[in-house]
Order: C-alpha cells, then sequence, then structure tokens
C-alpha cells in the first residue's frame, strides 16, 4: 500500500485533481441517478420528486466532500469554465476536468444499472424505452416535458446555470461573505436543491454537461439506442450546450454587481479600514512598507516572526 500510495504522490498534481474529479462526480452520479432509479422501478411507491431533490443535494455535498482538498471540487464543466473566465481556475486544466467529470459520470450511471439491472428489467419486461408509460432512460439523463420547446428548455439552462455560477462565486468569495470552507458542500448541497425545488419541471434542471452527456451515452451503449439522442426533437445538445452560457452570464451578473466593487486590497489597507461582510472595522495599522508587502506575495517567504500586527476595532 505505502509503494502505491509512493506512485500517487509522485504522480503530476494535474492528474490527482482529474482523479479526484472523476471519483467526485462518480459518487453524485451514483446517489444521485439511483434515487431517481429508485422512484421511477418502484412506481413512486419509494421516492417522489421532493425526495429526489434532496437526494441530488446531499449527492453534490458528499461528492465535493470526498475530492475538495484535492482538486476543489468542480464537479461540472460549466462551473470549471466560469471558474476560468473569472481568473480563479486554469483554462489549460478545464480539458481534462471535462474529460473525467464526463468519466465519473458514464461509471457512476453504469453502476447504477448494475445496481437496479433487475429491477429495471422487472420495470420494463425486458424493453429499453426513452418514451413510453415504462420508459427508462430517463433514469440516467434529462429529458424535455411533453409542453418544453427547445428554445424554451435552452433558456431554462441558461438561466438555472447562471443562477448556479451567481452563488457559486458567491460562496467562495473571500471579501464577500464567505462560506468557512468546511460547510462550502453542505451550502452548495442546498443551492442544488433549491435549483431543483424551483426550475426542475421543464427538464430536470441538468445544469451539467457532464451529468447529463455521460449518462446519455452509457444508456445509448446498454441497450436503449440512438433514440436517447433524437428524443425530445433532439434534446440531447441542449443540456450539452446551454450551461456554458449560462455560466457565463452567471459569472458577469457577479462580477458587474458584485465582485468588481470590491475595494482594491491595498486601498483598503492604505485606508486604514476593512470591511468584513456588513460591518466596517477600524485597522491601527503601523506604517507598511506595500512593496515589500508584495514582494511577500509573490515569492512566498512570511517570517511569522517579522508579520506585522494589526489592532482591529468596531468603527
Amino acid at each position: 500500500m505505502e509503494k502505491a500510495r509512493g506512485l500517487f504522490v509522485d504522480m503530476k498534481p494535474l492528474l490527482r485533481e482529474c482523479l479526484a474529479e472523476f471519483l467526485g462526480v462518480y459518487i453524485m452520479i451514483l446517489l444521485g441517478v439511483g434515487s431517481v432509479a429508485q422512484l421511477v422501478t418502484s412506481g413512486g411507491t419509494k421516492g417522489d420528486y421532493p425526495s429526489s431533490t434532496i437526494a441530488f443535494a446531499l449527492a453534490t455535498t458528499f461528492g465535493m466532500y470526498v475530492c475538495r482538498g484535492v482538486s476543489g471540487a468542480q464537479l461540472n464543466p460549466a462551473v470549471s469554465f466560469g471558474l476560468c473566465v473569472m481568473g480563479k481556475h486554469q483554462w489549460s486544466k478545464l480539458p481534462l476536468y471535462t474529460v473525467f467529470q464526463t468519466l465519473g459520470s458514464f461509471l457512476g450511471a453504469a453502476t447504477v444499472y448494475a445496481l437496479y439491472y433487475d429491477a429495471i428489467m422487472d420495470y420494463t419486461q425486458g424493453v429499453l424505452t426513452v418514451t413510453g408509460p415504462h420508459s427508462t432512460a430517463h433514469i440516467f439523463s434529462t429529458y424535455p416535458s411533453d409542453y418544453l420547446s427547445i428554445w424554451n428548455g435552452f433558456v431554462d439552462q441558461v438561466i438555472g446555470t447562471a443562477v448556479l455560477l451567481v452563488c457559486v462565486l458567491a460562496l467562495v468569495d473571500h471579501r464577500n461573505w464567505a462560506t468557512p470552507p468546511e460547510m462550502e458542500p453542505v451550502m452548495m448541497g442546498l443551492v442544488i436543491w433549491a435549483i431543483g425545488l424551483c426550475m426542475g419541471s421543464n427538464c430536470g434542471y441538468p445544469l451539467n454537461p457532464a451529468r447529463d452527456i455521460g449518462p446519455r451515452i452509457f444508456t445509448y451503449l446498454a441497450g436503449w439506442g440512438s433514440e436517447v439522442f433524437s428524443a425530445g426533437n433532439g434534446w440531447f445538445w441542449v443540456p450539452l450546450v446551454a450551461p456554458f452560457l449560462g455560466a457565463l452570464v452567471g459569472t458577469a451578473l457577479y462580477y458587474v454587481f458584485v465582485e468588481m466593487h470590491h475595494p482594491p486590497l491595498e486601498q483598503s489597507v492604505n485606508e486604514e479600514a476593512l470591511c468584513l461582510g456588513n460591518k466596517k472595522l477600524k485597522l491601527d495599522v503601523p506604517e507598511l512598507n506595500m512593496n515589500k508587502l508584495k514582494s511577500l506575495k509573490t515569492d512566498g517567504n512570511f517570517d511569522p516572526e517579522k508579520s506585522v500586527t494589526v489592532k482591529i476595532n468596531n468603527v
């Protein structure tokens, strides 16, 4: 075990992060999609829509706890894309993150299929269909309601993903009222729960290209056939594309209305005041050499014995 651990420690950081994202998404899909499989195959006797929204919220929370300390627990290519736009994630990591997130969702769906194989076969009498009274493809991926047009579904996904990104950015913005790091997965689970309760009836709130396309490819290969791509007037591309546009909208909204209005850190020190949440705190700061502080930030060499003591008083 120690030798194996040594091999993983010696891996490039990007590969370790991608493996962590893979496992986080796998857990998220296994728990979330598993709740839908239980609901559908039991004919609604062992679950309902509200219970599935709770399951997806908890699935997101525990998926994040699995990998947050290694990869940041993005679990979603649209979130990774939005963080890249905001300069909080490296563009060079985005392609591999997306691949491993999609692989995690594919394997998560395959595991749910194996877990509920007998139940699915009993419910469908061995006939796997995408539409109809005993359809089961929607266990794994999202499909639009009968009334929903493609354009309205596209708008649904843009709005839903924009809300998701605004909340993600708020939760990790430590110049706003940021959540304690250990509580971020819990709060993100609550965000997913809220979106599911408020924006789920149109198409099941996919919000995540990897969450949708990975299981969809699995169902295509597992016997549901090409209808998984043609159903709903070719719906499959909407949860694949619209969340990226929604991520752009969400990041723009948060930046324009919140982040761009944060006072520069240097200005905050010079003005000897710090805004913490809705409280303004007075800083009794000795004379600071800002160039020296910048060099400390750049080279990472910080001597705690020579650190600056700051006295904080309520204004």
